[in-house]
């Protein structure tokens, strides 16, 4: 029985650690802290023009932020692929960095792409 009625707490389904609370307190105290240093930095009497344009810069930051990612996480793979593939023939070495060089080339283009939606979002 997980769950006894009879105070036994031997048993029982153990709740988190010392580490995850500790890991939890960190993530918590940053997140007070980062909501504190908003609250500063925005005063109470901001215009409708001003939230526009500070709701239109954070999404476009936010935006760019996560076209970067995947083209970041594209490259790394690709290019440890190809190192794989080197390493087990390295006699194609060639056409493997010429197939790798084009990917990254594409990949790349991914977050160039992401650029430019950055840029329109915030001066368009």
């Amino acid at each position: 029985m997980l769950f006894s009625h009879s105070g036994d707490t031997t048993n029982r389904a153990s709740g988190p650690t010392d580490k995850e609370n500790t890991q939890m307190s960190v993530l918590s105290q940053a997140a007070h802290h980062a909501i504190e240093i908003a609250q500063q930095a925005t005063p109470a009497d901001v215009s409708a023009d001003e939230a526009k344009s500070i709701a239109g810069a954070s999404g476009a930051g936010a935006a760019y932020g996560l076209a970067a990612i995947g083209p970041g996480i594209g490259i790394g793979y690709l290019v440890g692929q190809a190192v794989q593939a080197i390493a087990r023939q390295p006699e194609a070495a060639g056409q493997v960095q010429t197939t790798m060089f084009l990917g990254i080339a594409f990949t790349e283009a991914l977050a160039l792409i992401g650029f430019v939606v950055f840029i329109l979002l915030k001066f368009v």
